[in-house]
């Protein structure tokens, strides 16, 4: 079975092409620019090379055609048409609280989506052109959803719940959703597959730590608390997100550089975090490197971020009782060796015990606590195509 994964965004496409008897990729690439002037698609060739090629995507559509003109390519194609293809998975942002698992698409799923688009305006109206687009040019191939937050749907009200007025949640559905929930299905499924432990034992905290990042706290198997709200701002210090911040801090910042609403909104998203305090980069390499070479506010940077990390992770062993396994993912989790010692250093009260020189690695599976740590510290890299794809296979089958 041959199943194509795609993220659509607001002027761009992600996808991959495996194979689901082996879980091998066929093919990867992506499209940038649609819409804009200078739309290019990179293409990863089986070689490992990566090739360019401009073409001009006016939208979703024409995108969506090219991907499958590249699938197709005698020289740079992989099938040799598009019944090859026996589904698309697609990568949506914002369920809200209709959507708790992955579903196959109709039109009352297309519906739910759109009416949920005052949650995530930019990502889920992405999604939607990318569905339609995927519908137009191949009528008869199923498509399944595979919904960003669906994991979290196992939170209690009283974590997902803001102490706001009830009646704004049931009117505008207000609450915490969380995010990045099927790179955090993964890792702690697959972190207690690498350790051969069984996740309904297991109290785990998995730390997707990337230009955005949220941390989740997995109890036996199910997600009862995360760090991202109704929007991906809220929670730990992130690339370019301020992460939690006083609403009054907020709204004191309005008044004082006369922003409107989107206006704050974008300060918050686009120029705070690490890049706002550093004044260096949102990319925690050249935050690090500035912090090297002396820049005092590029090393506040990453000291604020490393604590609001333990902080979460203190806070999320609290909550389940402990903890036997932590997990670090996404580009900075696994790449990036201080964030992950710096961040475990002091949680030694937990049964934390590092190992520095296991530590020492970079985008592999491996242990980096030391063997006589209570709690086991682990790096796993993530894979969210790879479980859209096992989703979109398993409602196929059913």
């Amino acid at each position: 079975m041959k199943i194509l994964v795609l993220n659509c965004g607001s002027s761009s496409i992600k996808y991959k092409l495996y194979n689901m008897d082996d879980n091998s990729v066929l093919a990867a690439g992506g499209v940038e620019r649609i819409g804009l002037d200078e739309a290019f698609i990179k293409v990863t060739l089986p070689s490992g090379e990566k090739k360019k090629i401009m073409h001009d995507m006016p939208d979703h559509r024409e995108g969506v055609n090219f991907v499958f003109q590249c699938l197709l390519d005698p020289e740079i194609g992989v099938i040799k048409s598009l019944d090859e293809i026996d589904a698309v998975g697609h990568r949506i942002v914002q369920g809200g609280d209709l959507f708790e698992k992955s579903v196959i698409v109709d039109k009352s799923v297309e519906d739910g989506i759109e009416s949920l688009c005052d949650l995530a305006p930019v990502h889920n109206a992405g999604h939607l052109k990318g569905i339609r687009a995927v519908d137009h040019l191949m009528p008869q191939t199923p498509q399944v959803c595979v919904f960003d937050n669906a994991f979290h749907s196992t939170m209690p009200d009283y974590a997902y719940l803001y102490a706001v007025p009830y009646e704004l949640y049931e009117k505008y559905h207000v609450r915490r959703y969380g995010f990045h929930g099927t790179s955090h299905r993964y890792v702690s499924q697959r972190v207690c597959e690498y350790l051969g432990r069984d996740i309904k034992t297991q109290r785990i905290i998995t730390c997707h730590i990337g230009n955005g990042a949220s941390v989740t706290a997995v109890k036996y198997g199910k997600c009862i608390d995360t760090s991202m709200g109704l929007t991906p701002l809220a929670g730990v210090m992130m690339g370019s997100r301020s992460g939690d911040i006083d609403p009054s801090a907020v709204t004191f910042l309005m008044d004082k550089l006369g922003k409107k609403p989107q206006e704050m909104a974008d300060f918050l998203n686009k120029e705070s975090g690490v890049l706002g305090i550093s004044g260096v980069s949102s990319d925690m390499r050249d935050v690090e490197a500035a912090a090297q070479e002396g820049n005092e506010r590029a090393q506040l940077a990453l000291k604020m971020y490393k604590y609001r990390i333990k902080k979460c992770i203190g806070a999320y062993a609290a909550a389940m009782g402990g903890v036997d396994i932590i997990v670090w993912t996404a580009g900075v989790g696994e790449n990036q060796a201080d964030v992950r010692l710096d961040s475990c250093s002091g949680l030694e009260f937990l049964g934390v015990k590092m190992d520095a020189k296991a530590n020492d690695v970079h985008g592999e599976e491996a242990i980096i606590s030391a063997p006589d740590s209570k709690v086991t510290v682990c790096v796993i890299p993530t894979d969210e195509e790879l479980m859209i794809a096992k989703d979109t296979m398993a409602l196929l089958k059913k």
